[in-house]
């Protein structure tokens, strides 16, 4: 890569860390069997998302878990189930939306703590293993549909779930994909393809459809890009594990900053809070940690939709 220009580069900051009362020291799972080659996890934070109130939710993936971070950095446990829960989105002031990647799309209720399907399948077949999502401003929910896909297996899946319950398959051939996020004026939407360790520049049509779908941005290293968002003056950022970055691209692909990780190379996936919107946080899912770094434009408003889609019946 030939840059004009080499991209500022400065350390995030320790926001808060799991306490221990709610680490899972030396437990064995499925999912870290499967994804973190059998070494036990006591947790592996991601969905980062705020409410209303400036509360941080994150899930733990591997212990089927939601908590709550307030300013102070005090953590809540939320909710425990069966399941596997990665990225997060409100649906409405009590209700997450949830990607699991055991049950396919979920809601929780924060204010109780249930858990309930809100889309398992498709014609009655299984999701390969949801991952990320985002809402437009018309109610339009974009998720990634991962599962084990990667370099040897290119049909990981990204679909598009209308307010009236349609389900559209935009993309069926990426190599592991994962964070999902739109422009400013909602006509591209980037997929983070962490086995080909690139960012993915799809168009949306005015009939709907993905045309010309690009490579936008390539990475290096053992893992590739994770989490994404937008700021307010059209920067993609991308988490980047294997690194421990956080890249902050301009338009062209180009990085001009380059946020590192003080606690270890896992960081995975971010979202913008704060009253003015300009505090970036990120989890750092092996240590426990959530970081924070102050940026100087403020992340795209993530409002809830309008619109909510509805859910089609599991057939």
């Amino acid at each position: 890569m030939f840059l004009l220009q080499a991209p500022h580069v400065r350390d995030a900051e320790v926001f808060t860390r799991m306490p221990a009362e709610f680490r899972r020291g030396g437990v064995r799972s499925a999912w870290a069997d499967a994804n973190r080659g059998g070494v036990p996890c006591d947790s592996f934070l991601e969905g980062p998302v705020f409410d209303e109130a400036g509360n941080l939710y994150v899930s733990d993936i591997p212990f089927g878990r939601i908590f709550r971070i307030d300013a102070q950095g005090r953590w809540t446990q939320v909710a425990e189930y069966d399941g596997e829960p990665n990225g997060m989105k409100f649906l409405n002031g009590q209700e997450l939306l949830i990607t699991d990647y055991k049950n396919g799309l979920v809601v929780c209720d924060v204010a109780t703590g249930t858990v309930r399907p809100f889309l398992e399948r498709r014609n009655s077949e299984r999701f390969r293993g949801v991952n990320d999502l985002t809402f437009d401003s018309q109610g339009n929910l974009y998720f990634t549909d991962q599962g084990q896909s990667g370099l040897h297996d290119p049909t990981g899946r990204v679909y598009r779930l209308r307010p009236s319950g349609q389900l559209d398959l935009l993309l069926s051939n990426v190599p592991s994909p994962n964070g999902v996020v739109l422009s400013k004026d909602e006509k591209v939407l980037f997929v983070a393809v962490t086995r080909g360790n690139c960012v993915w520049r799809a168009p949306l049509m005015a009939d709907g459809s993905v045309s010309k779908a690009s490579q936008f941005f390539t990475s290096y290293g053992p893992s590739g890009p994770d989490g994404l968002a937008m700021d307010e003056a059209g920067h993609l950022l991308v988490a980047n594990p294997g690194l421990g970055y956080c890249w902050v691209l301009n338009h062209r692909a180009e990085p001009v900053q380059v946020i590192r990780s003080p606690e270890g190379a896992s960081l995975t996936n971010l979202a913008f809070g704060g009253a003015d919107r300009r505090t970036l946080y990120c989890t750092e899912s092996v240590s426990g940690s959530i970081l924070m770094a102050r940026m100087d434009v403020a992340g795209l408003s993530c409002a809830r939709p309008a619109q909510p889609p509805h859910a089609t019946p599991a057939l």
